[in-house]
């Protein structure tokens, strides 16, 4: 017997992007707006086994506060974690390519869940894991 073909699902086209009950398009605040346009980009990305990613690892909350603030007022990814990251490989970050199961847990769920971006334009998120506080950013993904 010849296997099934597999038909896809299509997700249903509201303009809030979220499922629920009310009017679509219509959001009761910005927070909803936000995990709507997180969750269409993160819906959106291929599955990888491997990222090229970079960090900053701050033990301190208040030392990740600074570095994100830089990083929001403008400046590139790469030359904040030279002066703010503590770990071994201070070389603007670089973790290289990693292939799950690699990383932490916490870590490698956000990472893997980020899309690429550039060290001078950087999507980042923060996670908190045994080791510290890390901003970090994904450079490609296979």
């Amino acid at each position: 017997m010849p296997p099934k073909k597999k038909t896809p699902i299509k997700a249903k086209d509201n303009k809030s992007g979220v499922g629920g009950k009310g009017k679509a398009g219509t959001s009761s605040n910005k927070k909803d707006k936000d995990d709507a346009a997180s969750a269409s980009s993160w819906k959106q990305l291929k599955p990888a086994t491997a990222i090229n990613s970079r960090h900053i690892l701050c033990e301190k909350h208040s030392k990740k506060e600074e570095a994100l603030t830089k990083l929001r007022e403008g400046a590139k990814f790469d030359d904040v974690a030279k002066e703010f990251s503590e770990d071994k490989a201070r070389q603007g970050g670089s973790l290289g390519w990693k292939t799950r199961g690699a990383l932490d847990a916490a870590f490698e769920k956000a990472a893997y869940d980020l899309e690429p971006s550039t060290t001078a334009s950087p999507k980042f998120v923060e996670v908190k894991t045994a080791h510290g506080y890390h901003i970090i950013m994904v450079e490609a993904r296979r």
